[in-house]
């Protein structure tokens, strides 16, 4: 059986990525109820992370525990890769040893080249081009809320990084309309929306961007790694902050999310984030079973 890999939504087909979502939402009803499900016992869960993490690793560890398997977590100073051992090396011995892998790295051609010498399903836990692990929390708690998000309208404010790039990813897989509203210089890749430019519309204006959309998303104006632009993205961003003006120009029952952590009083205010039309908690918590739904999707094999 080939290996499948989870490196961008792209890597699932719109029929998948809807009845994963779909499962997800059973897996949390389960787990609310107390019901136990155990389909992967023994397996376990190897976790590379270059960059910190609290919403992905502790969704991923507890996942797979619930799920009746393992994790064990590596951060490079734990490992030969902090030593210079080659990223393809690492990835031929892991995946002799643990049954998936979840990597979350800076770059996104390391994440392929790890996945071209794995033997077993590598999943991205984050790059700087996507974060799909997000985005079926994101489009599951949507869906939850307010029935398919098919031939929806849904605004991302702010900067065109790796949640736009996967936003964009989604509009394409789902159906959905996608309005970006970015600085200049801050806009998201082109070729990535050269993808789907059928589905997106680029805006200079928050206000322009959120008119009548059913969904406004965020994220923070400096991303892991760009701390020092701190200052310098203040001042491109501070007019698209999220705040009642904006989501009062969005249809009456917009949700809005954010991927967290939240920085109140620079991307959001503390009014929306904690405000009736946020959903961004049970957002949080569907990574824990939307990323359940995805290990079962890839290991469905040793379920079988």
């Amino acid at each position: 059986m080939s290996v499948r890999h989870f490196l961008s939504l792209r890597d699932l087909s719109p029929s998948e990525l809807t009845q994963l979502l779909s499962r997800a939402t059973e897996l949390r009803e389960m787990y609310r109820r107390g019901e136990s499900y155990t389909p992967l016992p023994h397996r376990v869960l190897g976790m590379v992370f270059e960059k910190s993490s609290t919403r992905t690793r502790v969704s991923f560890e507890a996942g797979i525990a619930q799920l009746g398997g393992s994790a064990i977590f590596l951060s490079p100073r734990d490992t030969q890769l902090g030593r210079g051992e080659p990223l393809e090396d690492t990835a031929r011995v892991l995946s002799r040893m643990v049954d998936a892998i979840v990597v979350r790295t800076y770059k996104h051609e390391k994440l392929e080249r790890f996945a071209a010498y794995s033997d077993v399903p590598v999943i991205n836990a984050l790059t700087d081009h996507y974060h799909p692990c997000q985005l079926l929390a994101d489009m599951q708690t949507y869906q939850e809320h307010r029935g398919t998000i098919q031939g929806r309208t849904v605004a991302w404010i702010g900067d065109g990084n790796n949640m736009c790039h996967s936003y964009i990813n989604a509009a394409l897989q789902l159906d959905f309309n996608l309005h970006i509203a970015a600085p200049e210089g801050y806009q998201p890749s082109d070729e990535i929306v050269a993808r789907a430019s059928d589905r997106v519309q680029l805006f200079s204006n928050a206000l322009d961007a959120v008119t009548d959309v059913d969904l406004v998303v965020t994220d923070v104006w400096a991303s892991m790694g760009q701390e020092e632009e701190q200052q310098q993205r203040e001042k491109a961003f501070a007019p698209f902050q999220v705040n009642a003006d904006v989501m009062a120009a969005a249809a009456k029952d917009a949700l809005f999310m954010h991927c967290l952590p939240a920085h109140r009083g620079e991307e959001v205010t503390g009014e929306v984030i904690d405000g009736p039309q946020s959903v961004v908690w049970d957002v949080a918590e569907n990574r824990l079973h939307s990323q359940k739904a995805l290990l079962e999707l890839l290991l469905k094999h040793l379920i079988d």
